[in-house]
Formats: C-alpha cells, structure tokens, sequence
C-alpha cells in the first residue's frame, strides 16, 4: 500500500463527510483489541468498504485493509481509490499470502464482509442455521474470516514454540513470512470483532447522485439506479448509520486439538495449508467460530420504528375489512416498548424515551413516513382508517438488484429475521386481538407510569421536604358503567393529590377519573428543574390512552398549568368531547417569574467562571396548599412554563370542541385578564367562560368548592 496516498485518500474522505448529512454512531470501541484484529462486517451498501475502513483508522490508527468485490477493481475510477484505502480484491491471486503477513505483524486490520456480497435482502431461510437468500442462491456466510484467523494463530504459535526450541525452521519462518519485529508478533494475539452497520431510515429515494446519472446516462440500469437511490440517501439524506464493535472473538483457545498440537511443535517444515487433516479441522473450527461472529453481528442490529412497524405488518392476518390503523398502531408501541425496556438487544437512538406518541399525534411522523412508503410501493392501501395490505408482496420472489427500491418494507421486515427471539415476538404480537393488545398497552403503560414515578420518587427524595409517596400517586377511580371518562391534570409544582376531592366527586356522579402524576412533580423541586415541558406533555397523554381504553367518550381537564396542559391536548387529538380549564395561565402575577431572566443569565455567568456553588436555582415559594406543593421554585422550571404558554397560545384557535373556562377573579398568580384573553382566543364555536369571586388560586380545594365542582359537572355533562 501506498502510505502516503492512503493518508490522503483518509483526508478527502474526512473532507466530503463534512459534505454528508449522515449521521455516523459508533458504539463498542472499547471492544477492539490490540494486536491481529479481523473485522466481520454485514454488507448492505457499497459504501460500507470505504467509510468503514476509515472510521476503524480513525479509532485504532493502524491501515486498515478490506477485502472488496472483484467487479469494483473493474470500474478505473473505482479502482485507484480502493487500492489506496486498503482494498484487496477478493480474486486477488496473492490475497492469502498478504493477509497473513500483513495480520501477524499486528500493524494491519482487515474488514472481510462473511455475506460474500451486498445482501439487500436479508432472508433468512434455514431455520437451525445461519444463511440467505439472494438472486434465488440459498448459501452460508462465507468462512473465510474464520480461516485468516486460524491461520494466523497457527503461525504465531509456532513461532513461538520454533523460538523456545531453537530450531532452524524458526528463522525460516520468520524471513517468509516477513516478520520484522518478531517480539512484537509473539506478544500478540489474534482476534475476530464482529460489527454491525444498521441503517435509518433505509428508504432510497432520489438524491444528487440518481438526478445526475439521469442526466449523464441515457438509460441507467435498474441496478445502478438502485445503488445510487439508495446509497446517495445514505449519505445525503440525514440517515443515520450505527456502527456496533461487538466483544472479540479470541481465535487461540481454537487451537487447542491434539493433531493441531502435534503440529505445532514439529520441528521440520510443514505443510499446514495443505495437510489433509488439518484442513479438516480448521475447517469444522472455522464454521463454529463463523456462527459465533455472524450470530453476533446479526444480534447487534439496531432495531429502528422501520424494523419492527414492517415485521407487525408482515404478520399482521389478513382482514377482508382491513386492519385497523389504531389496533396496529397499538401492537407497534407494545413491541417497541418490550424491545426498548428489555435491554437485551440493540436499538436504535431514535426510539424516543416515551413512546406515547405512537398512541397520540405521531408528531415525529413514524407511521406517515412509513405509510407513505409503503404505499408508494404497492405494499399498502389505506381507507376511511383501515389498512388494506398486498399479503404477496411479503411472500413474492423480487429482483436482487431493485428489491431496495421495489419492496423497502420487505427488506426491513427481513432484517429482523437473523434475530430470531425478536421475530418471533413481533409475529406474536402481531397476532394478537383487538382487545388483547389494548389490554397489554394499557397493562404497560400504568406499569411505566408506576416505575417511573417509584424511580423517580427515590432517585429525588429529600428527607424533610419530598412529601409522602401518596400525595404523588397518580388517581385511577374507575366505574363499571362510567358515563365517560374525565382525565384531571394538576398544577405546576404540585401533584395528583390536588385533584383527589374533585376526582371524588366526579366518580359519585358516574365518571371514570384518571389524574396523572406529570413528570418532575411529587418528588422534589430538583427534579422539576431539569424536566422539560414536553414531558409534561408525555404524561398528560399516558393518562388519556389509559382512559381510551376504558371509555368511549373522554373530558379533559386541569387546574393552572395543567389547565394548559388540557388545552394544548385538546387542540392536537382527536376523541375528545369537551375540555375546562380552571385558571389557566396566559400572563403571571407571581413577581418571582420577571427576574429569571437576570438569574438565569447570572447563573450562566456565574458557573462559566466555575463558581457554581452561589448561582441562584431556585426561589422561595409559598403555598397555598403546603401538604402538596413544592416550597422550592426552580428557575428552570419557571422557564419550561413560560415556554409551555408561548408553545400554546397559537394553538388556542385550532381548537374546536366546547370549552369551558374558570377563573378567580382576584387570582393571585394568573392573572384574570390573561386568562379573559385566552378565553377570546380560543376557537371553538361552543365556549363558557365563569368567573368566582374567590380570593385564591388554588380553587379546587378548600372553602366554596362544591359550587366550582357542581358548575364543571353541568358543563361536561351535556356533552357525554
């Protein structure tokens, strides 16, 4: 290899990546060794053979070389810059000869892809054994790693042994195979890391490099357009790739055989490569040390949305009446959550810490990217909220070279299948009735909610302060026959127990009441200080599914902030019959709130000159209701409410259904005009707005209370 062209051909590569949108994440770098490392690799794009390289040198700093397809070393362009990144092709007469060599001075990795090609379509077709399918050829992952590492072990040991016997055969040995430094080749060893490259979203789509072959070719194949769609997406389309350095593979404990014993302190030449014997057992060896590197490469896969929304559809049963978008949407968020809480395989960071909004607005577009995509390729229809899928394009043969572009949801549902624990749960998730699957959804979310309350309740607890556990537990009253369901949110800085007297009264009257606990509240202020609105959010909506799957109609409602939170569901989702909000905040009175920017910015100043311990992150607070809310205010807490506010107030007019607005007149931290406004700005044509002439904000609790209650309850009540 040409050093000096490789640094270079390194330093234009690490040029045009400041040119991709890729978004490259290695994980696992601590798994590689020092010493003879071989790399197995899954092969699912061409570009894999030269970022791949370049990203293992950036980490070990050593050259390392890969094995490629003989048919790039065909294209001129192609060729000049693989060989200076390190390929070697595959038919390369020498190729044996170089990977040993280069292996046991410990100054060259390899990269050997074992698939043998590019798989674009992982199907797994034996059951008790590892092997695919493409271009109709069932075939095993090549062995070939494997052997190079045995080989190499081999000659080490014997080396070893030929130093410590003082034989002849040592320096013979040591001038063929030229061996420099040869203290350093015997204090290594050699060592097979199995990685994984997962790809997300791996959908192609047209891109700079497809628009230019259009234009450069009369006709590009559908092979090359296949290659540049998909691959030009890979590296300008904001995909993210995740490269897994799984645990090495220690080849010499394979040594340990007594005819490779026998061999190994002869004191003649031998013949290793061509022993009869030998190569049988290297063989045997090379295919139990093939499925422990392939087995863990196909374990890293990192599962994405993509990965698991196609293998749900794929085992989906076929409904004349199609599927139900909301069922599958359910059995989506059930499988992902098992996976995700399990840590027992790799996912993807694009799994969002709460998976809710699976169940809500799909407001990151997992299910619209993946129905447009599914749709665009024949795989699905959809009508009036049903999905109607083409079950034979699941089962049907497709051409190796446009199966990307033809059938993508074939491909991610086959990606699965190596992993044969995960495929087997989505296929029984999959399977699973309407009802079933509402039940475990509701089941796993009361359970999320529990833990994460238990954790979060421990983790922040602070003797003297944290109130007990049952002021924050969130309220769950059901009723055998609810006259629907009423979701209560509480306030900011306080907890469920604010709406228990409320949430009573209403489940007298007939209605199922569910008062969830937001996230940063019943525990201590600190943890409200490093909670983000949105989480407040996430919580809300955990209690509205869990009423969805309880009652046909719903109500929300809260009291303050949780007032806001209500609209702001409202304004979003669908299935809600009405919503009141008590004191709903749109300006504060609490003086507090005008000096957090002067604070905010001196702490910023403060701890930039490492003086932390006198910024100010907190101010007092005094309520109303001292057995539930917190005595401590962070600033960062007051920041995500007035955040909270401007995300709302532009959504106020989108909202459509009858809304009933509460308010004290002489509030003493809403202020009673900002919530007048607020009422003005809402958009539904059915609106009550109802002032009390109450000296307090807290007005959901103490003197006067049933007339707030009664009000509220006439109101929801013409609309269930």
């Amino acid at each position: 290899m040409n050093r000096f062209a490789f640094a270079l051909s390194s330093y234009t590569l690490k040029t045009f990546s400041g040119f991709s949108k890729a978004n490259i994440k290695i994980t696992g770098k601590q798994n590689i060794p020092d010493g003879s490392v071989i790399f197995t690799a899954n092969h699912f794009t061409r570009i894999e053979t030269i970022f791949l390289p370049y990203h293992i040198h950036d980490i070990t700093k050593k050259e390392v070389w890969s094995l490629a397809a003989a048919e790039l070393f065909d294209v001129p362009i192609l060729q000049g810059a693989l060989k200076n990144l390190g390929g070697v092709s595959t038919k390369d007469p020498h190729r044996d000869a170089l990977i040993l060599k280069t292996l046991l001075s410990g100054k060259v990795q390899w990269i050997i892809f074992p698939e043998g090609m590019m798989v674009k379509n992982k199907k797994l077709v034996k059951k008790n054994q590892l092997a695919v399918e493409d271009e109709g050829t069932i075939r095993r992952p090549h062995t070939g790693a494997a052997i190079v590492a045995l080989r190499s072990e081999f000659y080490r040991e014997r080396l070893r042994r030929l130093k410590g016997m003082g034989a002849p055969e040592f320096d013979r040995l040591v001038q063929e195979l030229e061996i420099e430094n040869i203290d350093y080749v015997l204090a290594q060893e050699t060592h097979i890391v199995p990685v994984n490259i997962t790809y997300y979203p791996a959908s192609p789509k047209e891109n700079i490099l497809s628009k230019i072959a259009q234009i450069v070719m009369k006709e590009p194949s559908q092979r090359v357009m296949d290659e540049l769609m998909t691959e030009g997406s890979m590296l300008f389309s904001n995909v993210d790739i995740t490269i897994r350095f799984g645990e090495p593979i220690d080849i010499k404990e394979y040594l340990n055989d007594p005819y490779i014993e026998s061999m190994l302190t002869v004191r003649r030449k031998i013949k290793f490569d061509d022993d009869i014997n030998s190569k049988q057992i290297v063989r045997q060896f090379s295919i139990k040390i093939m499925e422990k590197y392939m087995s863990a490469v196909y374990a890293m896969t990192s599962f994405n949305y993509d990965h698991v929304l196609a293998c749900i559809l794929k085992h989906f049963p076929y409904r004349k009446e199609g599927i139900d978008i909301y069922e599958f949407k359910c059995k989506v968020y059930f499988a992902i959550s098992w996976l995700v809480s399990g840590k027992t395989y790799c996912v993807s960071d694009n799994f969002c810490e709460n998976q809710i909004h699976l169940l809500t607005d799909d407001r990151f577009k997992r299910f619209a990217d993946f129905f447009a995509m599914a749709e665009n390729t024949n795989v699905i229809k959809i009508k009036e909220g049903r999905i109607f899928k083409d079950q034979t394009k699941f089962v049907t043969p497709s051409n190796f070279h446009t199966i990307r572009i033809e059938n993508p949801i074939l491909v991610m549902a086959n990606e699965v299948e190596p992993v044969r624990e995960v495929e087997v749960f989505l296929k029984q998730v999959a399977q699973k009735s309407n009802d079933d699957i509402c039940g475990l959804v509701t089941d796993k979310i009361l359970e999320k909610i529990d833990n994460d309350f238990s954790k979060d309740y421990s983790d922040h607890y602070i003797e003297g302060e944290s109130k007990g556990k049952n002021i924050g537990t969130p309220i769950f009253l059901k009723h055998e026959t609810p006259v629907a369901g009423v979701l209560l949110i509480h306030g900011y800085m306080a907890a469920p127990e604010e709406m228990k007297a409320f949430a009573l009264y209403l489940h007298e009257k007939s209605f199922t009441v569910y008062a969830p606990r937001l996230k940063g509240h019943g525990t201590a202020p600190e943890d409200l200080a490093k909670t983000e609105y949105e989480q407040w959010i996430e919580s809300v909506e955990e209690g509205f599914v869990v009423l969805k799957h309880s009652c046909k109609k719903i109500i929300v409602g809260g009291f303050s902030t949780g007032a806001g939170l209500a609209l702001e569901l409202s304004s979003r989702l669908e299935g809600i019959a009405a919503v009141f909000a008590v004191a709903p905040p749109m300006r504060l009175n609490d003086l507090g709130s005008y000096f957090v920017p002067a604070i905010d910015t001196w702490n910023a100043l403060i701890k930039k000159i490492h003086l932390s311990n006198i910024a100010k992150e907190f101010i007092e607070n005094h309520p109303e209701n001292l057995h539930i809310n917190y005595v401590r205010n962070p600033i960062a807490g007051i920041h995500q409410l007035e955040k909270l506010m401007e995300y709302l107030e532009p959504k106020l007019k989108t909202i459509n259904m009858p809304v009933l607005v509460v308010q004290s007149r002489k509030d003493p931290v809403v202020n009673p005009k900002g919530t007048l406004k607020l009422f003005e700005h809402l958009g539904s044509d059915t609106k009550e707005y109802y002032c009390f002439d109450y000296d307090r904000h807290g007005i959901l609790i103490g003197q006067g209370v049933k007339r707030i209650y009664k009000a509220i309850e006439n109101f929801i009540k013409q609309w269930v």
